[in-house]
């Protein structure tokens, strides 16, 4: 079995709206491995360094408000393919193009309220988890 490993966020809204669990469950029932968890609330300096990558975008200082405005739930994730098993299991970016039963159809409101956040590749995983977590803090 080659299990690889992914990153995600729970975002605000989720948080806000107590869809936390819920999601935790789905993703648990989906087969992944939590190997490491957290809540946090970034600053919003802080969400603009972590979305850097799109820095000049037009979604940009809207992105930064929004997940610096609550806590948020940052994960690291097991799983064969963990990548794109979790892409799938999310659900496409608008909830209105998600897939049904989707994390993102079932919990989403909109583009940038969409409940949660999937890394997509390896390497961003890598990096995304390297923001928020130490390597002792992985299990």
């Amino acid at each position: 079995m080659n299990t690889s490993r992914t990153f995600s966020m729970i975002k605000p809204d989720a948080i806000a709206h107590k869809y936390m669990g819920e999601i935790l469950t789905d993703i648990i029932k989906a087969g992944f491995t939590i190997r490491a968890v957290k809540m946090t609330h970034l600053s919003t300096r802080e969400a603009k360094r972590f979305y850097a990558e799109h820095e000049g975008k037009e979604f940009f200082d809207r992105l930064t408000r929004f997940i610096s405005s609550g806590p948020l739930v940052a994960l690291i994730l097991e799983k064969e393919n963990a990548v794109e098993s979790f892409r799938t299991l999310i659900g496409k970016t608008d909830p209105l193009e998600a897939a049904e039963g989707t994390i993102r159809k079932k919990f989403a409101a909109d583009k940038t309220h969409n409940a949660v956040h999937g890394a997509d590749s390896d390497t961003s995983a890598k990096r995304e988890w390297s923001f928020f977590f130490a390597e002792r803090e992985i299990e």
